[in-house]
């Protein structure tokens, strides 16, 4: 579970930070860098598996932009920062497993990451003018004292049920798991110290010159605190929910049995679910249906078996009892049913993250979504059990209408504002959280109160259909 995310020089997140809690809706108009969020966080996720440069340019390719990653650093003018810092908190499970089956357990599960990139210069050195080499400039893991935890975990939660079940540490060390320091040399170093916290000098690595971070390079319970850091991210996903991908039909046996980031096997996976159900009383495909229905009127959803083709389809009852497959609906309606599923998946844990999830839903139904979204997230009141999974999601979203569904302990406002000590003038990103929630503390200055809100809660300008009195 992400907790806190800060960010400094990536893109137009400066002197950036937010803290997160089971369910995040951040709203803003377009075009102000919403999704630059997302982007900080996607990053983060890649490096947990690929190289630093090959994260990079998944991102920019991710946006539709070229190969130029200068861009994923803060631009002033014409020129770029040579240097962003990204930072995240988060919980992670306590007992790891590693590429070779293996199981261990951290030491410590709430943890603080930070990374500092950084652009080479030696453009003589460089054989591709279109993309700028990077670097590691330093990278620490360290742990938060559960002492600490209460005031570091401030969204609303059971300390009992849930800070206390998911919060542990067994680590006393006051070195952290990852550090950076500098040789004789001048150059920076990884340090990679014991998980058990025995001192020694710890195991050595250039900074400058590797190409993944040390997180993405663990992979064996030497280090299960580390790997437990490379798990959770592995488990933050940026959902872009395809139609061309949930309308496709499903192999037998040949495709995973879990619905993919861009919303493809979808029947794999309700099949899965209603295959694995805890008891016959225990009907996954009812409960989903039921929730579609608030959306459009359906009876039923089931999963259609051909052995001959061995093909897998998801097919839907309307309440006339005509029978046809979910690829025939809409594309807001396939997105829901995704979503739905998901919801039900016990092994769909993690962050997720949802552009606009509005689109497609007629305001009437905006309701269910709203529910829909927020059922996603874990319950922190509540224990962990298998109908209550560490799940969270953040949403970004543009609509006033879904807005107004929201709870305002989950609302972030997303506004641009001018950068001061800068010239040229420069814009950057901004979220405010409202008034009396628990993000704003009696004398915050900038929590929005009902009147910095109005863009959201009255009707347009230029409106020209009004109820009549």
């Amino acid at each position: 579970m992400l907790t806190r995310l800060e960010a400094d020089g990536f893109k137009n997140l400066v002197g950036f930070s937010v803290e997160f809690g089971p369910c995040t809706c951040i709203a803003g108009p377009n075009g102000i860098g919403k999704s630059n969020i997302f982007d900080a966080i996607h990053f983060l996720s890649l490096l947990a598996d690929r190289s630093i440069l090959e994260a990079a340019l998944h991102v920019r390719a991710r946006t539709g932009d070229s190969a130029r990653i200068d861009d994923l650093f803060f631009r002033s003018g014409d020129s770029h920062r040579d240097t962003f810092r990204l930072a995240a908190e988060m919980l992670v499970d306590r007992e790891v497993r590693d590429d070779f089956a293996r199981t261990s357990e951290a030491t410590s599960t709430f943890l603080r990451y930070e990374i500092e990139i950084g652009r080479r210069t030696d453009h003589a050195e460089r054989t591709d003018p279109f993309i700028s080499d990077m670097e590691l400039r330093s990278e620490s893991l360290s742990l938060i004292r559960q002492g600490d935890a209460g005031k570091r975990l401030r969204f609303p939660h059971s300390k009992a049920k849930f800070r206390d079940a998911v919060v542990k540490n067994r680590r006393f060390a006051k070195s952290g798991y990852i550090s950076t320091e500098w040789s004789q040399d001048g150059e920076p170093e990884i340090v990679i110290h014991q998980d058990g916290g025995a001192r020694g000098p710890g195991q050595r690595a250039a900074a400058r010159t590797a190409p993944k971070t040390i997180v993405g390079t663990t992979n064996s319970i030497a280090t299960p605190t580390i790997l437990a850091a490379r798990r959770e991210m592995q488990k933050w996903r940026l959902l872009s929910l395809e139609p061309s991908a949930m309308r496709q039909p499903d192999r037998i046996r040949r495709d995973p049995p879990f619905v993919s980031d861009n919303g493809r096997y979808l029947a794999s996976a309700l099949d899965r679910l209603v295959r694995m159900r805890s008891s016959p009383d225990d009907d996954v495909a009812a409960r989903i249906s039921a929730r579609l229905a608030e959306l459009v009127p359906i009876t039923g959803v089931d999963v259609m078996r051909d052995d001959v083709r061995e093909l897998l389809t998801l097919s839907i009852t309307e309440a006339s009892g005509q029978q046809f497959p979910a690829s025939a609906v809409s594309d807001g309606t396939l997105r829901f049913l995704a979503l739905a599923v998901l919801a039900e998946d016990p092994e769909a844990r993690g962050l997720l993250c949802i552009e606009e999830p509005e689109n497609g839903v007629h305001p009437d139904r905006l309701k269910a979504m709203a529910r829909l979204v927020r059922d996603l997230a874990v319950d922190a009141d509540d224990s962990l059990e298998d109908g209550n999974v560490m799940r969270q999601v953040i949403v970004a979203t543009h609509s006033p209408y879904f807005l107004q569904l929201q709870d305002p302990d989950d609302v972030l406002i997303a506004k641009e504002v001018s950068l001061s000590g800068v010239q040229p003038a420069s814009r950057v990103l901004r979220c405010y959280s409202l008034a009396k929630t628990w993000r704003s503390s009696a004398d915050d200055q900038r929590a929005l109160g009902p009147l910095m809100m109005l863009e959201y809660l009255q009707p347009p300008e230029g409106v020209r259909l009004r109820m009549a009195f």
